[in-house]
């Protein structure tokens, strides 16, 4: 490979929620990689850095056609620049959009066991989550479509919430599924809000979708950013995706209100140069998660048969399945991390079926995969005898 993926950043003592722990422990939860950035970002950030003034930023038509350029070379999907907002961030963006685009009391929809964050977004402002959970077979999840269109007829129903591709899951919904969703959401005259910050992260398979690229698109919401993908979170980017000039000018209003559209100085130069100079890192990336993913479901499946991985294609997270052991996933998790220093995340903050199920992070260089899965083995192996 042309790019590093196998240094391990020392990140203790660095401000890292995810690093904030004990020496002997490995955190494999919250969705942040651990290898080096892309070094053209970096390399974007310094000049930028070199200007040695910064004073009040504003995105600019260099930032957007950048979006743009990734999206149809990437994702072969197109989308005009008067489209587009910039925001601070994916969530605080989706905060924003459930305050201003729906009212205190309504019903807002998700497919549960689904991004946990989603649930603060919707609670903290005063609105109902209400859940089309997503149905499970045993071995992948699908959509209840039935049950979907119940819950979007409702009249407090006026927004839905997708994971696109699915996070915790790892599910990429096809053309003709999201085509469908929306549809049923302009038919009950619901907003459609699709978080895409997984999108660029499809390790093999059919791509994913954008919700921009669809049919119906008139009351659809995109939300994009290169932080996952590219591990810059605390650049605090993204991008909001609104073909509705109507909706747009309504949730542009409710940007600005919140203060959430003015970029910090380093947001714009890593999101050009990771969307113009970052393809072939990007690229290398998945085929490191492949190999990861490869060898921790090999793993499981010699290792630790009782356990079950659901085989998502999407993003950089596991989904295991540990209903074989009788337990829930909050139990699971403090064991792990009481007896072997292992970190994962506990399903049940998911919702949903979400407490049988843990989620651990595999964006790592190997050596800490093949660490997380020896601790993983040694601590379901103490819990199943002990």
């Amino acid at each position: 490979m042309k790019y590093d993926f196998e240094t391990i950043v020392d990140r203790r003592n660095t401000n890292s929620i995810k690093w904030d722990v004990e020496a002997s422990e490995l955190p494999m939860w919250i969705a942040d990689m651990d290898f080096k950035v892309c070094p053209e970002i970096i390399q974007a950030m310094k000049e930028k850095l070199a200007l040695q003034a910064f004073g009040y930023e504003e995105a600019d038509r260099e930032y957007f056609d950048a979006v743009i350029q990734w999206y149809e070379q990437v994702h072969n999907a197109h989308l005009e620049a008067d489209w587009m907002i910039f925001a601070t961030g994916v969530i605080p963006a989706l905060s924003s959009i459930v305050r201003r685009v729906s009212h205190v009391a309504d019903n807002v929809l998700v497919q549960a066991p689904v991004y946990n964050i989603f649930y603060n977004s919707i609670e903290n402002a005063g609105r109902h989550v209400i859940s089309s959970d997503l149905h499970y077979d045993g071995h992948s999840y699908s959509i209840d479509w039935n049950d979907l269109e119940e819950k979007l007829s409702l009249p407090l129903t006026t927004m839905m919430i997708l994971c696109n591709p699915h996070n915790p899951v790892g599910k990429v919904w096809t053309k003709d599924e999201l085509e469908k969703i929306s549809a049923l959401c302009e038919k009950h005259h619901v907003i459609l809000v699709s978080d895409e910050i997984h999108g660029d992260l499809i390790r093999h398979g059919v791509d994913y979708t954008p919700a921009f690229a669809l049919k119906h698109h008139k009351q659809t919401i995109s939300l994009v950013s290169p932080s996952k993908t590219f591990n810059v979170a605390a650049l605090h980017a993204a991008t909001v995706i609104i073909p509705d000039k109507n909706l747009r000018q309504s949730v542009s209003r409710g940007l600005n209100s919140d203060e959430l559209a003015e970029p910090n100085l380093l947001a714009i130069p890593g999101t050009i140069a990771a969307y113009t100079q970052g393809k072939t890192w990007r690229d290398e990336l998945i085929e490191q998660l492949n190999i990861n993913f490869d060898y921790a479901s090999s793993f499981i499946a010699d290792e630790l048969p009782i356990l079950k991985v659901v085989p998502g294609t999407a993003t950089y997270l596991m989904w295991i399945d540990i209903s074989k052991l009788n337990t829930d996933s909050a139990t699971l998790a403090e064991f792990l991390r009481k007896e072997t220093g292992l970190i994962v995340s506990a399903g049940e903050v998911y919702r949903g079926n979400g407490p049988e199920f843990i989620r651990i992070n595999l964006a790592c260089p190997l050596s800490l995969v093949k660490d997380g899965m020896n601790r993983l083995a040694k601590g379901v192996n103490k819990f199943v005898n002990k």
